[in-house]
This record gives structure tokens, C-alpha cells and sequence, in this order.
């Protein structure tokens, strides 16, 4: 008998990107035509752009991590783990499961969406004294840790330690950390004030940046509106400043300033996937450099897209652009490769992605925001409702849709709750905890297992 070996397709992260591939190959794809597996240390999709709002308390966590095991229908193999290498030649993907064990998954079609980790640098003692704000784990322990310092500070009897756990710095003036700062700066606000013995004039919030401009997408005059509603709350904004030293109770600035503080808070741009690096192809500061159909040139089957690859943007005129590393975009490359996916497994021709951006939505918590939708500009509550309206209708599942919208509602009728969850008694929670930057493979480590297994 001939025994018919179907053809199988490999996809490497559970973000936007990849999740929307996957969906979509099980959607277009007959049962018999490929087999579909995802690598994820997680089962779940994250909705990134809503995590301030889960550091804060106004929304659960579970609301926008979507479970990918939550319907039966499915059919996708996941395979619980990280992939930390890519043999190109032997068409081997390196993966290290949950367990530790370290296992090659072959494959005939590769999608690689490994998205981004923080983009870090060699600052003294950044790594463990920082806080990042890249997982649903750090959002969660951010909020505990920002409830505590307040707890802490109640109960200390010495000024000096009241006064530094009362500082809080976020370092990264793109949406993140302005977000993150907005957000958990309200819950601050709200907090001190079921703190009698606590003076509210000694919480501060730095907001800090190198660059000479806050979120500079969204240009000079929204970029200003923004600033004046975070000064307008008592939020310090420094640009063209960042650290130069970060210790376990104070953070050295670059321009010589000293802040007493327990709480530093990184979220300073992002990298792609150190895998990228394992594929010994090029790259583009870091992000896979493919077509404008997402391919890998001179590698059939080999796809990537997302934050980690570098995806020309067809929709501007201008030569060499690439597509920013966003949801909107991540969304919509997820869907298309697939097409493209298919099309190669059929033989038919491959088509390039287009996308004209729709704008951009920065939450800055309460009735506060600033909008640029189709270009236009919008400021306060109307762009509240079109930046918390696009968030909603981009959540995948209509479960999440009802957590979400019911989170807002009972946050806007009876405002943060303080409750800490205590998990910061039970390990640590730096930056260093969480990306596991240290954990991919040389090219020669992958040549070296694929050749003996």
C-alpha cells in the first residue's frame, strides 16, 4: 500500500500574527491537505495593547488572554514550548518544551510570527532591578508591586523609605509606557486616597524618554495633548533623557538626577525574536528580511511576519518602508500569509500584502485619550470611544468581547479596586525573570543536532 504522508505546516508563535494564520489555515484548508502544528510556551493570545489596563486593575487578566484550546472545532497541533533555533537546509525547527526537553520538529512549510521581546541595554543593573511590561505575568505582578510600595510606605516609619517607595519610573515615551504610566498613575490617585496617614503630594510619576518627542507617530499636536493630560495629573515628563544606572532603591538619570525609588519600570521599545538571529539569513535591525508576499527569498516553504520580520509596506510611496510592528498590521499579515500558505501548497501564485494603516489609539485611562483615526484628530472622550471601540472589536472571541466591555463598565461605575493578589511573596518579578533572551541556540548548535538526530 502507498501510504500518503501529508504535508506539514509549522507556526511558530500564538500572537496576532500567528493565531490569525493558524485560523485561517483551518478554516481554508481541507482535512487532508496539511497537517498544522503551533508552537507556544502559552495556550492562549495575548491582546498586548490592553495589558496597561490589566497592570491598573480595570481589566481581569483572563479578558484578554483568549484560551486556544476553548473550542473543539480546531484542529491545529500545539506543541507546548519555545522554538529556539531554525535549520533553513534540514527544514528542522529546534523547539525546547515546557518540560526542558529539547526536541527537532521537521516541516515542509514554516510561518515564523515569534513577535518581539523588550529591547534592553547595557545600563547597570537594568536587568535585575526593572520591571517590564511585555506578559500578562509582568502586568500582574506590576500591579501587586505598585500596591504594595503603597501598603509598605503606609507602614514604614521612616520618611526617606516613604518617600522613595512613593516615586514610580517608566522609562519609554512610545504608547506602552505612556499607557502604562496614564493607567497606573489613576490607580495611584485613586489608592492614596483609602490611605489617611499617607501625604498624596509624595506619589510621583516619572515619565522619561531619550527621544525629543512623546509618541512622535501620532505628531506635534496630539503629541502635545497628551503631554498636557499627563502633566495636567502630576506626571514628570523628561525627554531626551533615560538612565544611566538603576540600583534596588534608586534610579541615576543621564542628566545626573538621582530618584529614590522602588519601582522602575522598562518599557523602552522592542526587539525581534532572538530566533531570527538563529536563521543565518538577513535581517533588517534585527527583523527577518522577506518579499512583500512574506516568503524568505531563496527558501521555499520559509514565511515570517509580525514584529519579527521585515515586511515591505506596499501602501507608502516611500522606497524601502516596512510595515511598523503592530497589531493592525500583525492581524492582517497573519490572514494573508496563509492565503499564501495555500496558494504554495497548490501551485497557484502568491500575492504581495498591502495594508494602508487606519491610524492610531492611545487609552490614557479614564475619559482621557488621543485618537488619529483616518488621520483625523480626536482628543478626549470622543477619542476614548474610538480608541476602546477598535480594542473591543479587534478581540477575537465574543467571550472576550463580553469580559471586556463588562470590566469597563464596572470599572467606570465603581472605580479601581486595590486588592493585591500576593504573588510578590512568592518570587521575584524583574525584567530578567521573564525574557529568556539568553535561551536560543548558535547556527552551529542547530546544525549540530539536526546532522545527529
Amino acid at each position: 500500500m502507498d501510504i500518503v504522508v501529508r504535508p506539514k505546516i509549522l507556526v511558530v508563535g500564538a500572537g496576532f500574527a500567528g493565531v490569525g494564520c493558524v485560523r485561517r489555515l483551518e478554516r481554508k484548508l481541507g482535512s487532508d491537505e496539511a497537517d498544522v502544528a503551533l508552537v507556544t510556551p502559552f495556550s492562549y493570545q495575548l491582546y498586548l495593547p490592553l495589558l496597561p489596563q490589566v497592570a491598573s486593575g480595570v481589566l481581569t487578566p483572563q479578558s484578554i488572554a483568549v484560551s486556544l484550546r476553548r473550542s473543539r472545532k480546531y484542529r491545529t497541533r500545539i506543541i507546548p514550548g519555545g522554538a529556539i533555533g531554525v535549520d533553513l537546509k534540514a527544514k528542522v525547527c529546534v523547539v525546547r518544551k515546557i518540560t526542558g526537553e529539547i526536541v527537532n520538529e521537521r516541516y515542509d512549510h514554516i510561518v515564523l510570527a515569534p513577535g518581539s521581546v523588550t529591547r534592553t541595554f547595557d545600563i547597570p543593573g537594568l536587568t535585575d532591578n526593572a520591571r517590564g511590561m511585555k506578559t500578562l505575568a509582568e502586568a500582574a505582578y506590576l500591579r501587586d508591586h505598585v500596591i504594595s510600595q503603597l501598603d509598605l510606605a503606609d507602614a514604614s516609619q521612616d520618611e526617606t523609605e516613604r518617600a522613595a517607595r512613593l516615586q514610580f519610573v517608566v522609562v519609554g515615551g512610545g504608547y506602552a509606557g505612556t499607557e502604562t504610566a496614564a493607567c497606573l498613575q489613576l490607580l495611584t490617585h485613586q489608592a492614596v486616597k483609602r490611605y489617611p496617614r499617607l501625604d498624596p503630594k509624595l506619589i510621583k510619576w516619572h515619565l522619561i524618554d531619550i527621544a525629543p518627542k512623546l509618541m512622535p507617530e501620532l505628531g506635534d499636536k496630539l503629541g502635545r495633548s497628551a503631554q498636557e493630560i499627563l502633566r495636567r495629573r502630576g506626571i514628570d515628563i523628561s525627554l531626551g533623557v533615560s538612565i544611566a544606572k538603576a540600583g534596588p532603591d534608586e534610579v541615576t538619570f543621564t542628566d545626573g538626577r538621582v530618584v529614590p525609588t522602588h519601582t522602575l519600570i522598562w518599557t523602552a521599545g522592542v526587539a525581534a525574536s532572538p530566533l531570527m538571529a538563529t536563521l543565518g539569513a538577513e535581517t533588517v535591525k534585527g527583523r527577518l528580511a522577506v518579499s512583500s508576499e512574506m516568503s524568505l527569498p531563496g527558501h521555499d516553504g520559509v514565511f515570517a511576519l509580525g514584529d519579527a520580520a521585515a515586511v515591505p509596506d506596499e501602501a507608502k510611496d516611500t522606497e524601502g518602508a516596512i510595515c511598523p510592528p503592530t497589531a493592525q498590521h500583525a492581524m492582517r499579515q497573519g490572514k494573508h500569509v496563509a492565503d499564501n500558505v495555500i496558494a504554495s501548497l497548490r501551485g497557484q501564485p502568491m500575492t504581495p500584502y498591502v495594508h494602508k494603516d487606519l491610524g492610531l489609539v492611545v487609552d490614557l485611562g479614564g475619559s482621557d485619550a488621543v485618537s488619529k483615526p483616518l488621520g483625523v484628530e480626536l482628543r478626549g472622550l470622543p477619542a476614548q470611544v474610538v480608541a476602546r471601540g477598535y480594542h473591543w472589536s479587534a478581540l477575537r472571541t465574543n467571550v472576550a468581547k463580553v469580559r471586556v466591555a463588562t470590566n469597563w463598565a464596572l470599572n467606570t461605575v465603581a472605580g479601581h479596586d486595590f486588592v493585591g493578589t500576593g504573588l510578590l511573596s512568592r518570587s521575584s518579578a524583574k525584567l530578567r525573570d521573564f525574557e529568556h533572551t539568553n535561551a536560543y541556540l548558535t547556527p552551529e548548535q542547530i546544525r549540530e543536532r539536526t546532522e545527529t538526530g
